[in-house]
């Protein structure tokens, strides 16, 4: 038999889990469930009260509050906080941050009225303090009304790290070690005179020899091509020094070499893949072709089928695979397209368009929700984050809101997405007035002037740049700057060559 107390205890523990049963049998091992549901009835019944046991928390008030201290002082990196305290997870940092500091998240948020920049006077005499370092660094930022990451990104910007470096003084080393020092640069820098030179000659032997282009990886090539270049330099530069450059184990170079002279034995049969894939739409696979060369009396592997296909670069092509796409559904009757492919309006704030865009980088993804006036192209808000949550398009629509003067009632356009469908949207639409309107399904021409933006975007300052070893936070700078830079100072030929700033400016529209 249980006692009153233990009855208590279960009793106790059933409200503390959420009214789970499994969690209270599996923490006191006991009562049987069948039990426990008597015992909770039974409970009810005599209309008692029990003041659940709340478990003490894992981190206390303090540590909350030097973990996201850390976080604000060290450059706003997650990673970075959890690795210098050993303590919280990225999802739990966040949560405090929510609480301590409401606001500073990863959302980076801008609108047409930013703050006012540093000038470069002040910088300079920043930096002089630190420098001289009359008062602590943390100290001269506050008085200055910036943080200390940013105070030390003024140093670096202006004097440098080898500047501030050479300020400080160090020992005078001695002739001799200033001698081996120099002998050992100067062997250093002809190695990799040597190695450079290698590197010209195997690029211009691939494309000489393999007819590649001279930009060619080494990476890229297989290991008969690789065989090919390190025969035809083997008398220029000593073996082991070429196999390593070209990434070739001694082992496939001397197999390959010893298949080349060989000669090919598929000579004939690769002509008679190139025949039938190109004449049957160039679509049959391995499979298909396999089956085909039985046909014409030829018994080959299907491996080996698979690859001579990938030597003679017989491909089938493939449909890519979509994007990110925020459309959830008919969830609720769509609203008319108001703007009909019409993107031309006699005053600012008039007709609005709206979209999220994303940009795949190396260290992640970046989602860009802005929102643009018809009547001169101009992004009034935009919102980045490393999200496409619902936070992303509210805090781009707020910032656009309030731009507004009194009596405007834009028209704001969008796609069917859910960003623009969920009852938070809607709620902040109707609070300032705002009339909806939404394209047809999958008709991206209903939205072209929105469209327009992120191509000239993309094309002007994401393709044809490399962005490995860039963070997330570093993009969205990249971003931000290139839209203030779009506003204020890109010329529009269909404004008449001035930015849609110049423009607004010359018919005496205010900002």
């Amino acid at each position: 038999m249980f006692t009153e107390a233990e009855r208590l205890r279960a009793i106790e523990l059933y409200f503390k889990y959420g009214r789970k049963l499994a969690p209270v049998v599996r923490e006191l091992g006991y009562p049987s469930k069948r039990n426990l549901r008597r015992w909770i009835r039974l409970w009810e019944a005599s209309g008692g009260v029990i003041d659940c046991v709340r478990r003490k928390p894992r981190y206390s008030i303090a540590q909350k509050q030097a973990a996201v201290e850390h976080y604000l002082n060290h450059g706003c990196c997650l990673a970075f906080t959890r690795r210098a305290l050993g303590y919280p997870c990225s999802e739990v940092l966040l949560r405090w941050i929510d609480e301590l500091h409401p606001g500073r998240q990863r959302i980076f948020t801008s609108t047409i009225n930013p703050s006012a920049p540093f000038e470069p006077e002040v910088k300079h005499q920043a930096v002089m303090a630190l420098c001289t370092r009359d008062l602590p660094a943390r100290e001269i930022a506050r008085n200055i009304g910036v943080s200390r990451a940013v105070l030390y990104k003024w140093k670096h910007e202006i004097i440098g790290d080898v500047a501030y470096q050479n300020m400080r003084k160090h020992k005078k080393p001695s002739l001799m070690a200033e001698r081996d020092a120099l002998q050992e640069e100067v062997e250093n820098l002809n190695q990799e005179i040597r190695r450079q030179q290698m590197e010209l000659d195997i690029l211009k032997k691939a494309a000489e020899i393999i007819k590649k282009d001279p930009g060619i990886s080494v990476s890229s090539l297989t290991n008969r091509e690789k065989t090919l270049i390190g025969d035809a330099l083997r008398n220029e530069y000593p073996l082991a020094v070429l196999l390593r450059t070209l990434q070739l184990a001694r082992s496939s170079y001397f197999y390959h070499r010893a298949a080349l002279r060989a000669g090919d034995k598929y000579t004939d049969v690769r002509t008679v893949m190139s025949e039938i894939f190109n004449g049957n739409y160039r679509c049959y696979g391995y499979r298909r072709l396999h089956a085909m060369l039985r046909h014409e009396g030829l018994s080959l592997s299907e491996k080996v089928v698979r690859r001579l296909m990938a030597e003679e670069k017989l491909v089938v092509s493939r449909t890519r695979r979509r994007r990110y796409s925020s459309y959830c559904g008919e969830i609720d009757p769509a609203p008319d397209n108001l703007h009909a492919r019409d993107f031309k309006a006699a005053q600012p704030n008039q007709k609005w368009l709206t979209d999220i865009t994303e940009f795949q980088l190396p260290a992640g993804k970046v989602w860009l929700s802005p929102v643009v006036d018809c009547f001169d192209g101009k992004v009034v808000s935009w919102s980045l984050s490393t999200r496409p949550d619902a936070e992303l398009a509210n805090t781009m629509l707020e910032g656009a809101i309030s731009t507004l003067n009194a009596g405007d009632r834009p028209i704001i356009h969008s796609d069917r997405g859910g960003h623009y469908r969920w009852s938070g949207w809607l709620a902040r639409v109707n609070a300032a007035g705002l009339i909806r309107s939404m394209s047809r399904k999958g008709c991206s021409p209903d939205n072209a002037a929105c469209e327009g933006f992120f191509g000239r975007l993309k094309t002007e300052m994401y393709y044809g740049r490399e962005w490995s070893g860039v963070t997330l936070d570093s993009f969205i700078q990249h971003v931000d700057a290139y839209i203030r830079w779009y506003n204020e100072r890109r010329i529009k030929m269909s404004l008449g060559a001035v930015s849609p700033e110049m423009y607004r400016r010359q018919h005496g529209i205010a900002r």
